[in-house]
């Protein structure tokens, strides 16, 4: 048989055995190999080899949002701490004024009381006895006053501490005699400062999502790989091989996303933050500066008092003296008694602003826990 034919023959027997006909074979022997769905399970992995570091900048994004978020609790309770010392205290300091306010209307009352025997008898004019009961008077328009702004105080405190019953600090005011060298509590606060962490965490995710952008001009490879589990019994099948691996690699040649401007914009960002760190640090530390002068400033108002509120005292037992005998006027004994009720006042408010502004460093310095020390060892 010649060639041709040979060849003719076996080219038909197959045509015949794939169920082609000559039409398809004139039209590029074109088939259906399967005319229904096919059903097949796999297994497909891709694991990405090199990526320009775009898997490390986005663990570093998470990592630092989490030490954000970590950061901002702990700021939240440093301020509830000062938030609660001021609320506590200023209900101490008030108590503080409504006892003196007592002590005022209660000493205008005996004054009173000898001030109308003095005029029974002759000694005094009616007007002395008139500029005592008007003082008196005062007193006590004062002394409720002081109630009602302790009644606020208690309510504002008990708010604050979500209680059902008014709450009655049992703590007093104090007044250390000194406090540690400033540098400590500057040192401090620039080493552990919540705020400067979230301004840490803040740079690392700006680093971070400039590094991804940068990553986009790099290329990306991958390891793939494919492993059938199941698949029908079909020629498509038997085509397909069971499992295969390889090498997947992708280069960005062109790219419309504006990469470049988002790469630009993370770098400037991160500058603006690295800007308002350092700026962070500076205000940080005047404030703590500023708080610490006005706490040592408090420790010397309050002790520089002390010669002050004896004077007074000792000047209202002499003027008392000398009312009785005739010898001083109403006026002067209700001076006096004031006045000694202004010391006290000042002393109460110099112990209030020394305890908020202690409350204050300890704050802004991480040493919350060291606030009951400060109290053991207070005057």
């Amino acid at each position: 048989m010649p060639a041709g034919d040979l060849i003719g023959a076996q080219l038909g027997s197959l045509v015949q055995s794939l169920g082609l006909s000559a039409g398809a074979i004139e039209h590029g022997l074109t088939s259906t190999l399967s005319d229904r769905d096919i059903s097949k399970a796999s297994l497909n992995v891709l694991w990405p080899l090199f990526t320009g570091g775009r898997i490390a900048a986005a663990q570093n994004i998470a990592e630092a949002s989490l030490a954000e978020t970590k950061q901002r609790r702990a700021l939240k309770l440093y301020e509830q701490f000062e938030t609660l010392c001021a609320r506590y205290f200023a209900v101490v300091l008030v108590r503080q004024l409504l006892d003196t306010r007592t002590e005022v209307v209660e000493s205008l009352k005996i004054h009173l009381q000898h001030a109308q025997l003095l005029v029974d008898n002759g000694q005094i004019a009616e007007v002395e006895r008139l500029q005592a009961e008007a003082a008196c008077d005062k007193a006590r328009v004062d002394q409720e006053k002081s109630a009602n702004e302790l009644l606020i105080a208690q309510a504002g405190l008990t708010s604050m501490l979500q209680e059902r019953v008014p709450v009655s600090p049992s703590s007093p005011l104090f007044i250390n005699p000194q406090l540690p060298p400033l540098d400590i509590f500057i040192q401090k606060t620039l080493a552990g400062y919540p705020g400067l962490a979230i301004l840490d965490a803040k740079e690392e995710m700006a680093a971070g999502v400039a590094k991804v952008e940068e990553g986009k001009y790099y290329p990306e490879i991958a390891l793939l790989g494919n492993y059938n589990l199941y698949e029908e019994d079909n020629l498509i099948s038997d085509l397909e091989p069971d499992w295969f691996v390889g090498l997947a690699l992708s280069v960005p040649l062109l790219d419309r996303s504006g990469r470049g401007g988002k790469r630009q914009a993370a770098k400037s960002l991160v500058s603006k933050v690295y800007a308002l760190r350092k700026q962070a640090r500076q205000d940080l530390s005047l404030l703590v500066e500023r708080t610490y002068r006005q706490a040592t400033q408090a420790i010397a108002e309050h002790n520089g008092l002390a010669s002050s509120l004896k004077l007074a005292e000792k000047t209202l037992e002499l003027r008392e003296k000398a009312f009785d005998q005739g010898l001083a006027t109403s006026l002067d004994v209700i001076d006096a008694r004031l006045y000694v009720a202004s010391v006290k006042t000042q002393r109460s408010h110099a112990a209030y602003t020394y305890v908020t502004k202690l409350a204050g460093i300890l704050a802004v310095s991480g040493e919350l826990n060291e606030f009951s020390s400060y109290q053991e060892r207070a005057q």
